[in-house]
């Protein structure tokens, strides 16, 4: 995020580019999203609240009856994802283990739950060593096999994560099917990921589960997104915040749309603030940062990174943010060193292709261009497609001389100026 000047106009291809002056029709409307942006306690939130007190003192009353665990560890999940608050994941994971560690690692269901908070806490080899377990146990084994396509990906093990997915094949599943989907968009194929995200939300909508019709309504938001259909993605955030005023991750895509297709950073910011007063995740931090460098307000950019940075020295969020960190201090700061510290525990916890990205733009930006086009052409070509690592991929090819490669990219990057952001136009074309 390097303080740049946004270009207003640039020439490519007979092309012209324009930052600031498009033409290009707005998709969000205040009037539209105004009435979710209330910063009061939420249905959800009160009822989770409710239970994890509920639950709390009923085993306060009978401390031998530890089933109520794993009721107090649900509603501690389900408020770290209203809140964001890390120490409600924690919390959950501490009543997980317990229940894990009365039952000895013998039922399935408590260890795919004790799996599942590793997840989302980033520790997907503990993850795994879990689902393992459950899945010599047997109960349920669907489950588990679903699980351990998720965590194989994950892991950067497509070949394993494939075979556990023709072993769960049902297409009438919402489950099987938005893992498709997930393999697909993993392939780079969107046009395929976002067919089957449709059958998913559809078997969702017969069912009228709230939380999955919320849930495939953001994912396809996302792939409309990625694929350009900007209206249609924020049509689906706003059916997801119809069905609950508290999704903050609908929230947040709106926000998105209001920056990078609307350019309309200060309404994008006043999103933010509203949702980051309600979602304690640090994430929000970089986003209003790097809106902040868009509208050149350096004193705002460099406090909400400092807020960010202060944020996620704590020690609960544990591996959580080591690929942000490291994307942080190679960008922002030009410290390859302390980098360096955070590449290697993310590749040691999680040997990915957008691992090993990070670990060829080290090598980049520390001018070792041949070892980083080393990296790339073992690790990570043809094995994500993602822009911010298709950019990436372009800069190390220009910097190794192969032109028409970088030149390919740059085309489909342009493409792709949505999902990257205002900042990234002036270096795409630079490419």
């Amino acid at each position: 995020m390097k303080t740049i000047n946004i270009i207003i106009c640039a020439v490519l291809s007979s092309t012209i580019l324009s930052c600031t002056t498009s033409k290009t029709t707005k998709v969000a409307s205040q009037e539209e999203y105004n009435k979710y942006l209330q910063n009061t306690m939420t249905t959800s939130e009160s009822l989770a609240q409710k239970e994890l007190d509920f639950w709390q003192k009923k085993l306060n009353n009978q401390p031998t009856q530890y089933p109520y665990l794993s009721k107090i560890a649900k509603a501690n999940t389900l408020l770290f994802s209203e809140k964001g608050n890390i120490s409600y994941l924690i919390e959950a994971e501490k009543k997980l283990l317990k229940i894990n560690q009365k039952t000895n690692y013998n039922k399935a269901s408590h260890l795919r739950s004790l799996a599942r908070n590793y997840i989302s806490q980033h520790r997907f080899k503990e993850s795994l060593e879990l689902l393992k377990k459950a899945a010599i146990n047997g109960e349920n084994i669907n489950a588990t096999q679903k699980m351990l396509f998720d965590v194989y990906l994950e892991l950067g093990e497509p070949n394993k994560a494939l075979e556990y997915l023709a072993k769960i094949e049902d297409y009438a599943d919402f489950d099987y099917l938005i893992r498709v989907s997930k393999w697909h968009d993993y392939k780079g194929d969107l046009s395929s990921a976002i067919r089957f995200m449709k059958k998913a939300m559809r078997k969702a909508e017969e069912s009228n589960n709230k939380e999955l019709k919320a849930w495939s309504y953001t994912n396809l938001a996302d792939f409309y997104g990625h694929n350009g259909q900007i209206k249609d993605s924020y049509n689906l955030y706003l059916k997801a915040l119809e069905l609950d005023d508290s999704n903050a991750y609908a929230k947040k895509g709106i926000a998105w749309i209001v920056y990078s297709h609307d350019k309309n950073p200060d309404e994008a910011l006043r999103i933010l603030n509203i949702i980051s007063d309600e979602h304690s995740s640090p994430d929000y931090y970089l986003l209003k940062a790097e809106i902040a460098e868009f509208k050149n307000n350096l004193t705002m950019k460099e406090s909400n990174i400092e807020v960010y940075l202060s944020a996620v020295k704590n020690s609960l969020y544990g591996v959580m943010y080591n690929q942000h960190l490291a994307k942080l201090y190679l960008e922002e700061f030009n410290d390859t060193s302390n980098a360096l510290s955070y590449i290697e525990k993310e590749i040691e916890s999680r040997p990915t292709p957008q691992s090993y990205d990070l670990l060829a733009w080290y090598y980049y930006k520390n001018k070792d261009f041949k070892r980083a086009l080393e990296v790339i052409n073992t690790h990570v070509v043809n094995k994500t497609f993602e822009p911010e690592i298709q950019y990436h991929i372009a800069e190390i090819y220009k910097a190794n001389g192969i032109k028409d490669k970088a030149m390919a990219l740059k085309e489909e990057l342009l493409e792709s100026s949505f999902e990257l952001g205002p900042l990234m136009i002036e270096k795409i074309l630079s490419i």
